[in-house]
């Protein structure tokens, strides 16, 4: 066993997921609004996302959300709901508070219905500000794009799987998202919705061309433009920064095979915010992914360390990361007795959370009957490779490894 594209499956994109993705993140955090009581004065001219002093009065807060101190940043929220709660922003901050509770693990649906409810919320306001107030139509634009857009992604994740819902928000999404586009003179933050947009737009034809219809109708985008747009976003911006971070780690390690700059993101994101599973856990990947074991080893069993004592947002999922990664560690320096123990974890925190058909779960089990193949226990060896042939799909390169392994028991190899 070797590196990470071995043991992970390729992602699956779909049309609804498409239509989504582009506006999923746009808005970030948002705006806020000069006058704290009553509606925004019809003649406005001020953009309100580069109003320095409600920066400075959020910066504690957006702190504490990314740090999964989720109490003390929607006290926040709440107290903007009451000062300007003719703007979408609050509302939609404290849908983005619960999505956070849900990305670690988005198997966990406790949060979905408060999370859709904020967001509906969002739509409401911010549509009224769109229909009625003229000055903040690129505003009001802004945040509709990211609410639709966020709603999709949940209902077009695995575990949801309503891609009708996901279709008609992430139409909605687009459209919008086209309004919003080209006001870069306004806020850096705009820039963000554009640089998801020109990346996607051509990615996903390049990659899917049975998507290419969906974009008939709208601007041709540009790859590399939407890459330096999205590093100008992550220097730049004020509320959209994070996010712009967070969407170009996972480009540049997904679909633009540069892991050190990936790695780079992501030591800065964990370092930044410490206590952020999703970062912490990306961090342990990515040095994994580039062969820093002993870097990852500390890494990883504090992800552990983590989960037994409960910290808010460490689970199953980032448990079954760590493990895997210090199975693997310990299996290349020949310790198999750890590498053992890490892997029949990963194993309890995939069967947890229902990741059977993993690559995390299928490698750690062909492990574990290679370290039983080696100490002897033949039978043990092939309950293992027999479970991994009945799991995985007859494609998936697991079943095969796990069939050319059986023979070679059988020939007492």
């Amino acid at each position: 066993m070797t590196f990470w594209s071995k043991y992970t499956r390729s992602g699956r994109f779909t049309m609804a997921g498409f239509l989504c993705l582009c506006a999923a993140l746009l808005a970030g955090h948002g705006a806020y609004a000069q006058t704290s009581k009553g509606l925004p004065r019809e003649d406005s001219t001020v953009i309100l996302l580069a109003d320095i002093d409600v920066q400075l009065e959020c910066t504690q807060a957006l702190n504490d959300l990314y740090n999964f101190r989720f109490d003390a940043a929607e006290a926040k929220f709440r107290q903007l709901m009451s000062q300007y709660g003719w703007h979408p922003l609050p509302y939609f901050l404290m849908g983005l508070s619960d999505w956070w509770k849900i990305l670690p693990n988005t198997q966990n649906t406790s949060y979905d219905n408060s999370f859709l409810a904020w967001m509906d919320t969002t739509i409401t306001v911010a549509e009224r500000l769109y229909k009625e107030y003229p000055s903040y139509k690129a505003e009001a634009a802004f945040f509709l794009a990211a609410a639709y857009g966020f709603k999709g992604r949940l209902y077009s994740d695995e575990e949801r799987k309503n891609w009708r819902k996901a279709a008609a928000v992430g139409k909605s999404a687009l459209n919008y998202l086209e309004e919003s586009r080209g006001n870069h003179h306004l806020s850096p933050e705009l820039v963000f919705g554009d640089a998801l947009y020109n990346y996607f737009s051509v990615w996903v034809p390049e990659n899917y061309p049975v998507l290419k219809p969906i974009l008939w109708f709208f601007p041709k985008g540009d790859k590399e433009l939407g890459l330096r747009q999205l590093k100008e976003v992550s220097y730049n911006a004020f509320y959209t920064r994070t996010e712009a971070m967070v969407w170009l780690m996972r480009i540049l390690n997904s679909y633009e095979n540069d892991q050190l700059q990936a790695l780079q993101i992501s030591e800065y994101l964990h370092e930044s915010y410490p206590n952020n599973p999703y970062f912490h856990r990306y961090y342990a990947r990515m040095l994994y992914s580039v062969g820093r074991y002993f870097e990852a080893e500390p890494v990883c069993k504090e992800i552990l360390r983590r989960i037994d004592a409960g910290m808010t947002g460490y689970e199953a999922t980032s448990g079954r990361y760590a493990a895997f990664f210090l199975g693997q560690i310990y299996e290349a320096r020949k310790n198999l007795e750890d590498a053992r123990v890490h892997y029949e974890l990963c194993v309890k925190f995939a069967e947890e959370i229902g990741a059977t058909e993993s690559g995390y779960y299928l490698y750690s089990l062909i492990s574990l009957g290679e370290i039983h193949q080696i100490n002897g226990d033949k039978k043990e060896a092939r309950a293992y490779f027999e479970r991994v042939k009945k799991l995985a799909g007859r494609k998936d390169n697991a079943f095969k490894d796990a069939k050319r392994r059986l023979k070679r028991l059988e020939k007492g190899d």
